[in-house]
């Protein structure tokens, strides 16, 4: 089933091109469903790139998608043009009287900062509050998860010594998960940050159970049901070639950067690398879609009650 995404955005072509069902706003309003209004809150800097990746991956799902693309409010982005801004995005301010089944929560290039030097860090207390009430699901990806944990449980990110950089195998801790089903027993996961959660500091915390973790990167995964969350904290979202970008980008700037783990064919960056954790992203947030249309109320006034 498709996603309803405006069709002058520019994921509409580039994921109609690789076959996702993209609906028309005229012809979902001709169909006798409900559909399900998924929110991202874009905290990237490249938020093209990052809203097609995230819309390929909800669009795949058998359900029509309303797609509401949401920035912070005192917020402007120095990376994307402010006609797309202003024609495409929502602020949080105008949002957030409305209800919502889900939301993505992405990362943010600022890991290095404790959370209360974030110069939006009060209004991002504030969508995190939020959620609670007018949000039936929401997913804190990378920064955004490390966030939403840290708020809700006091659990503290921990700054690395070197970039953890590349594609991880992880382990299922709990492979019965509704969220986890279809995923093989072996998977990779591209991660690129320099900060970490602690597993034992999150076991300590009351409510989370680990989903996914790796012995080189630590958790992965974390539901937190109380609150209605997931927490991931490395990215399936990523295109083949994003680790590529950033890799390059740093050869090119003079930034000291190892070549990506398990990324690149024999570890050669003249080599295009293969992508080898799309068909679990797909899985993961199909699952979460699925668990959202099964528990979500029909009325949405009803979301948070």
């Amino acid at each position: 089933m498709p996603i309803k995404i405006p069709a002058d955005l520019p994921a509409a072509d580039v994921l109609s091109r690789e076959g996702v069902m993209v609906m028309p706003e005229h012809q979902a309003a001709r169909q006798d469903i409900r559909p399900l209004k998924i929110g991202l809150l874009n905290l990237m800097p490249k938020k093209i790139q990052t809203e097609t990746q995230f819309a390929r991956l909800i669009g795949a799902t058998p359900l029509q998608i309303e797609f509401t693309l949401i920035k912070m409010t005192e917020h402007n982005s120095k990376n994307t043009p402010e006609e797309h801004m202003g024609m495409f995005y929502r602020d949080f301010q105008e949002v957030k009287d409305e209800k919502f089944d889900g939301l993505i929560i992405t990362g943010a290039p600022i890991e290095h900062l404790p959370f209360e030097e974030v110069t939006y860090w009060d209004e991002m207390v504030e969508v995190m509050d939020w959620t609670q009430t007018n949000v039936h699901s929401t997913f804190g990806v990378c920064w955004g998860g490390m966030a939403m944990i840290y708020h809700f449980h006091g659990v503290q990110k921990h700054i690395l010594p070197e970039k953890s950089f590349g594609c991880y195998p992880q382990e299922k801790m709990k492979p019965f998960s509704h969220y986890l089903r279809g995923f093989s027993d072996s998977f990779v996961i591209p991660v690129s940050r320099w900060t970490e959660m602690k597993q034992d500091e999150i076991d300590a915390a009351e409510g989370l159970t680990t989903l996914l973790g790796s012995p080189e990167t630590g958790p992965c995964l974390v539901e937190d049901p109380a609150h209605r969350s997931l927490y991931i904290f490395n990215h399936f979202e990523y295109d083949s070639d994003t680790l590529k970008q950033e890799y390059d980008r740093d050869v090119a700037s003079g930034t000291p950067i190892e070549v990506p783990i398990n990324y690149y064919p024999d570890d050669d960056p003249s080599k295009p690398p293969k992508n080898r954790w799309r068909s679990h992203a797909h899985l993961l947030y199909g699952n979460w879609i699925n668990e959202i249309y099964q528990s979500t109320p029909y009325d949405l006034n009803e979301i948070g009650s």
